[in-house]
């Protein structure tokens, strides 16, 4: 928590008779915009504590240093307000007071409040809920990047998936992704000569032979949220199968979901794989000795967003 030599924090009373007794002061909704225009105490502006422009904001408010200043955030489980007074503090304004609890405590507290849906329940945003449906995958805003690795250098690209589905079923996950093989592209090596060169050799027996096996599979048996499925890290532990150069095997990973601003679905994971598991087995040294320069390390990174509505 912030030090009381940078803030005070007031209760939503204390609050409440400045406001009564027509007190001096500046008093700052640190929310979204959005937010602001729902919900807000009356009289308050709002300069919003994720903008870059924050601190230009208050300042074109007031230069005053010396200004007394109330910042309020939505409740006392959020921490919008008391980094808004850490930075005041540290550009000098030292009248700064944040009030305990937020708007959650000062609706509690039976104060008025202004804004076009103050009986709106109260949702903090923070948390993943999913409704039942199902819903297919925009191929063209999906994106797989891949990233293999050997001693001397790293090569990354993508893969194309070239259809997808997904159910919610009471907040577990299944579905199925095809991935275009023969759409394997390389992006570092991008001018150079050898670039069709590695392309062809990831296409090639050597790699994924996508001649005789153009499409992988991937299939989520069930995708389970974990316990506080918070919105930005991983929430939902994936257990699958990945099907590549006609072999089956097991994948699990961890996915961070959300929703899309059009009710859709937005997926991003980050794992790697074993290729040897496949029987993409070139360059590794548990199959071949005396391998010099073809030497290629076992792991290939997957860097995975689904996009689906």
């Amino acid at each position: 928590m912030i030090s009381s030599r940078k803030c005070q924090e007031l209760s939503p009373k204390e609050i409440f008779h400045w406001i009564e007794e027509k007190k001096s002061f500046y008093l700052i909704d640190t929310l979204l915009d959005d937010h602001y225009s729902k919900i807000r105490l009356p009289g308050a502006v709002n300069v919003c504590v994720f903008q870059v422009t924050f601190m230009d904001q208050i300042k074109a408010i007031t230069a005053d240093k010396d200004a007394t200043i109330v910042l309020y955030g939505s409740s006392s489980k959020s921490m919008d307000a008391i980094t808004a007074a850490e930075k005041l503090h540290e550009n000098g304004y030292g009248q700064v007071h944040v009030l305990k609890g937020g708007i959650e405590s000062w609706r509690n507290a039976g104060y008025p409040l202004a804004g076009e849906a103050i009986d709106a329940p109260y949702d903090a945003g923070t948390l993943l809920s999913l409704e039942n449906r199902s819903y297919r995958v925009d191929t063209e805003q999906s994106t797989i990047e891949w990233r293999g690795r050997n001693p001397n250098n790293t090569h990354f690209g993508n893969v194309r998936i070239s259809k997808g589905e997904l159910t919610v079923k009471d907040g577990i996950i299944t579905g199925t992704f095809d991935i275009d093989m023969d759409s394997i592209t390389n992006i570092n090596l991008e001018g150079n000569e050898l670039q069709p060169v590695l392309i062809a050799h990831l296409k090639s027996d050597d790699f994924f032979l996508t001649r005789l096996f153009p499409k992988a599979v991937f299939s989520i048996r069930n995708a389970t949220p974990i316990a506080s499925p918070f919105l930005s890290i991983p929430n939902y532990h994936v257990n699958g199968s990945l099907q590549i150069r006609g072999v089956k095997a097991e994948q699990d990973f961890m996915a961070t979901i959300t929703k899309t601003s059009e009710n859709g679905l937005a997926a991003e994971a980050h794992f790697d794989i074993d290729r040897t598991r496949w029987g993409v087995i070139y360059g590794s040294a548990r199959f071949f000795e005396c391998l010099g320069m073809h030497l290629v390390f076992d792991l290939i990174s997957f860097q995975v967003r689904i996009i689906a509505y």
